[in-house]
């Protein structure tokens, strides 16, 4: 009896386990006062600030013609829940595209940041085939693209 209770009770824990997709530790600022995203994002807008990692929950606004000029990016803006936009620029030589991507889908993205006056442009959500920089990804409907 007791050998089925532990299985009953090793299935539980690695169901559970199982259905944690991932878990973002909290962020903190200089002063160890704790920080989302959104608002890591903000200030980083605000202060002019690039080259920052970040991983976001966000919400796709417009979808806009890829960009063929060098390496193709497929590119759509997308709105945190803070109302900052974002330009995505997913590049789609390292990548998949995402092809059912429509305005209104929530996705997650893990990229790099870069300031612009329209509220940044968060790019690298791929993998970078020689190593030298963190690889990013995006989820979408169930599907990572890296």
């Amino acid at each position: 009896m007791s050998k089925l209770l532990i299985g009953i009770f090793l299935a539980l824990i690695w169901l559970g386990l199982a259905s944690v997709d991932s878990y973002t530790l909290p962020l903190a600022n200089a002063d160890g006062e704790i920080v989302n995203a959104d608002q890591q994002l903000a200030d980083a807008y605000q202060n002019h600030r690039s080259d920052i990692q970040i991983q976001v929950a966000a919400i796709v606004s417009k979808l806009l013609a890829d960009d063929n000029r060098g390496s193709r990016h497929q590119r759509f803006i997308v709105r945190l829940n803070s109302g900052q936009t974002l330009l995505v620029a997913h590049n789609i030589d390292l990548a998949p595209r995402i092809n059912d991507l429509s305005e209104g889908d929530s996705l997650e993205l893990y990229g790099e940041y870069e300031w612009s006056n329209k509220g940044g442009v968060m790019h690298w959500t791929h993998r970078d085939p020689s190593g030298r920089h963190v690889g990013g990804w995006i989820k979408h409907a169930g599907q990572v693209y890296q």
